[in-house]
């Protein structure tokens, strides 16, 4: 009788990290909902005190918070799926973090030249496009606690 163990019971060389439990992991989720809803609506006070237009819908509480829920949740499914499947997820999230952000901000630049959206001014515009950075860094900064990358490649 061999006291070795099998191939098949030892642990893959590169396997995920797995980080917090399913609770903690919503815990740090719900905490950075909320992070990022209070840095919205610091940035929405501040445009507001800038002259931004109060009837500028995305710096309404109802709005930035409901699209900050679904930003933060859609982001960690989308962490979820390229730290299980991608060979380099840091490398690759590298790269797709901050070309999301910018993708994001590509409405917010079209107001500048459109009047599609009502009550859009630059204070405004300007407010909205530093919500988009504020929720993507705060999201970033808790995908690292609630979801970790492996610290090497897997091949």
């Amino acid at each position: 009788m061999s006291t070795t163990p099998s191939s098949a019971a030892t642990a893959p060389a590169q396997s995920i990290p797995s980080g917090p439990g399913r609770a903690a992991a919503t815990g740090w989720l719900i905490g950075g909902i909320v992070a990022a809803s209070i840095a919205n609506a610091l940035i929405a006070l501040i445009a507001l005190a800038a002259g931004a237009s109060e009837d500028f819908q995305p710096l309404q509480p109802g709005a930035y918070v409901s699209f900050t829920v679904l930003g933060v949740l859609i982001g960690a499914a989308g962490w979820a799926v390229v730290r299980r499947r991608s060979a380099d997820p840091r490398t690759l999230l590298a790269r797709l973090v901050p070309a999301v952000v910018i993708v994001s901000l590509v409405p917010d630049l079209a107001m500048f030249v459109s009047d599609y959206k009502p009550h859009a001014d630059a204070a405004g515009i300007i407010a909205l496009m530093l919500m988009h950075v504020a929720v993507a860094a705060v999201a970033v900064a808790v995908y690292r606690r609630a979801l970790p990358l492996n610290d090497t490649p897997r091949g």
